[in-house]
């Protein structure tokens, strides 16, 4: 009997032994009934027999070995993913069933099928084929809702904390605003301020990071606007948050283009904390803001150890430079290492990009180049 037709005439035992095994898995919440453990068994058992039935050539075969095969019935194997997370299993767990699974078919079938060595040679190849590819199906759709709701916490998260946050900076505002207030008091006062300010920066870097997993990016609205004195604001802002740090500053006069101020001043300070926590302590960081051809041009150079050039594509994805150690050793310029992230989508939404280059000999520069002008429109939002 070839396996195909022992999967569907022997698919009650072998289900049977997939709840024996899914019944062994401890999950939070109460114990699963029959019906939950079995789940979607079945109906992927029938599905895979019926892909040892359709003939399939050398080429198929290898295009489908390498993860290329025809689309399929996917619906199960997603279900399951999805029935199995909120259930409480781990992905581990979900792997684990497809692992016994897949034991189990073959070893019913190598005790009880007449032994011809070929058959069962090709017969094994296309059902750990077809496993294989159940099971990265269901490893891509957990995966995709784990990430998924993350992501809405994470607004939702963000969301709630800004109200709290809010209050709690306004109140320490008024503290400080207060004249009979004694000095150990407005030391006090100063720190829930600076400390809260923090706070809601890294709630604002949330909310930023998740609008852009969600959505189509962050979000800007342009309008014309001279860019040199919110530049030369940022640079001041910058030096009273970090006066340890020497800052050398070259600007221009006027900068004058379509762009969101906002969005922008979160950009120059992310990347100029971002120079300051990692240059070398000592030597000047270097900002410069200029315009050539219609673009505008922002610049930030540090001195310090060399980005590895295995690191630079890295750079801009979420969470790339965050440690525990820098979380502990910065205190309050810790961060959770989205803010290059975030400069990068900011650029993004500009219609422009970010370029980084780095050695031991010439130092760290990150450049952001920005188009001046939006397709002659004065105004124009991205939501």
């Amino acid at each position: 009997m070839n396996l195909s037709g022992f999967i569907l005439e022997n698919i009650e035992p072998i289900v049977q032994e997939w709840e024996s095994f899914a019944r062994t898995l401890k999950t939070p919440g109460k114990e699963l009934d029959s019906e939950a453990l079995r789940d979607h068994a079945a109906i992927m058992l029938r599905t895979i027999a019926a892909d040892l039935k359709t003939r399939q050539s050398p080429q198929e075969q290898i295009d489908k070995s390498r993860g290329q095969g025809p689309p399929g019935d996917d619906s199960a194997a997603e279900s399951h993913a999805i029935t199995r997370l909120l259930s409480g299993f781990t992905l581990d767990q979900v792997v684990s069933e497809f692992r016994a699974l897949r034991a189990s078919v073959t070893s019913l079938w190598m005790r009880e099928s007449a032994p011809d060595s070929t058959s069962k040679v090709d017969d094994l190849i296309r059902f750990n084929e077809a496993i294989d590819q159940a099971l990265a199906i269901s490893i891509a759709r957990y995966a995709a809702a784990v990430q998924s709701s993350r992501d809405i916490f994470l607004g939702i998260l963000g969301h709630d904390l800004r109200t709290p946050l809010s209050a709690i900076l306004l109140g320490a505002d008024v503290l400080l605003r207060t004249d009979s207030l004694g000095e150990r008091a407005t030391k006090i006062a100063s720190r829930i301020y600076s400390s809260v300010n923090r706070a809601n920066q890294i709630v604002g870097d949330l909310l930023d990071f998740t609008r852009s997993q969600l959505g189509p990016g962050i979000p800007v609205i342009r309008s014309q606007v001279d860019i040199a004195p919110v530049f030369n604001r940022i640079i001041e802002e910058c030096r009273t948050v970090h006066p340890e740090a020497d800052i050398v500053c070259n600007s221009i006069d006027s900068a004058v283009g379509h762009f969101d101020t906002a969005r922008l001043e979160q950009a120059f300070s992310n990347l100029v904390g971002n120079a300051i926590q990692h240059g070398d302590g000592h030597s000047p960081v270097t900002v410069t803001l200029a315009v050539s051809q219609r673009e505008l041009r922002f610049s930030v150079h540090n001195w310090g150890a060399a980005i590895k050039d295995e690191i630079i594509p890295t750079l801009f994805k979420p969470m790339a430079r965050y440690s525990s150690e820098a979380s502990v050793n910065h205190g309050p310029c810790a961060s959770l290492g989205l803010g290059l992230f975030i400069s990068s989508e900011i650029a993004t939404a500009h219609d422009g990009g970010i370029e980084v280059k780095s050695d031991t000999g010439s130092g760290t520069e990150f450049v952001v180049r920005l188009p001046l002008d939006v397709g002659g429109s004065i105004s124009r939002e991205f939501c």
